[in-house]
């Protein structure tokens, strides 16, 4: 106790510069082991940060990278194209959604959920089926369930707004990369590789876009771009 207590009062003992003593569970350092910030660097809270991912990896140099299920592919392989596109939606509509919320708009949180659900879907499609076992289906699955919860979304705002009686030009910054994600996705699906409701997803994910930004414009009193055929 009377080593501990010593320590504790930041006195140190003459020679134990450096060492430790181990009572129980509880490390104990003298005081040069104790970084600036009071934590142990001998003690279980240093060795979790030590063993602390790193935002780089440096396996994706030589130019592959793996999916969920441990397979090497080209970073060109259509998997990563498909993930790098619903990463890009992901980006556009968190800046709708900030854009929104400056408007006070109220389906911001509708915004937040579906980036949530990107997730999800590039868990999916970062699971090529071809190769995924038990416990990747399990942990990567995709149910119809968020597909129906965008239908919903669509039918509440669609009540709300005037019939479309001319095609209309495509607004919001949510928007543009969605349709190259769908065009990525579905032959992934097609060959078999994620799972049909990912693609389902999306596609009425474009649906909801434009639907929500009809409303958002509405709201905002925006007067609806009409197309106009051009003179010949």
């Amino acid at each position: 106790m009377w080593r501990r207590a010593a320590v504790a009062a930041g006195r140190g003992l003459p020679g134990m510069a450096g060492r430790r003593w181990r009572s129980g569970s509880l490390t104990v350092c003298a005081p040069r082991t104790v970084s600036p910030h009071g934590l142990c660097l001998h003690s279980p809270e240093r060795a979790a940060a030590e063993r602390a991912p790193r935002i780089y990896t440096r396996t994706g140099d030589a130019g592959f990278s793996s999916t969920f299920t441990g397979e090497r592919r080209p970073k060109g392989d259509r998997i990563f194209e498909a993930l790098g596109a619903t990463d890009e939606l992901s980006s556009a509509i968190g800046l709708a959604g900030e854009f929104s919320s400056e408007k006070g708009h109220t389906f911001v949180d509708q915004l937040h959920k579906v980036q949530c659900m990107l997730q999800d879907v590039g868990s999916n499609i970062a699971t090529p089926l071809s190769s995924a076992r038990e416990a990747h289906l399990k942990r990567t699955s995709f149910s119809e369930k968020p597909i129906l919860e965008l239908e919903q979304w669509i039918d509440s705002y669609s009540e709300q707004l005037p019939p479309l009686r001319a095609f209309i030009l495509p607004v919001g910054a949510a928007c543009a990369p969605h349709f190259l994600g769908v065009a990525l996705v579905v032959p992934l699906v097609q060959a078999g590789e994620a799972d049909p409701n990912v693609a389902k997803y999306l596609n009425r994910l474009s649906d909801y876009l434009f639907v929500l930004a009809r409303y958002a414009a509405m709201k905002e009193g925006k007067e609806e771009k009409i197309y106009i055929k051009p003179e010949p």
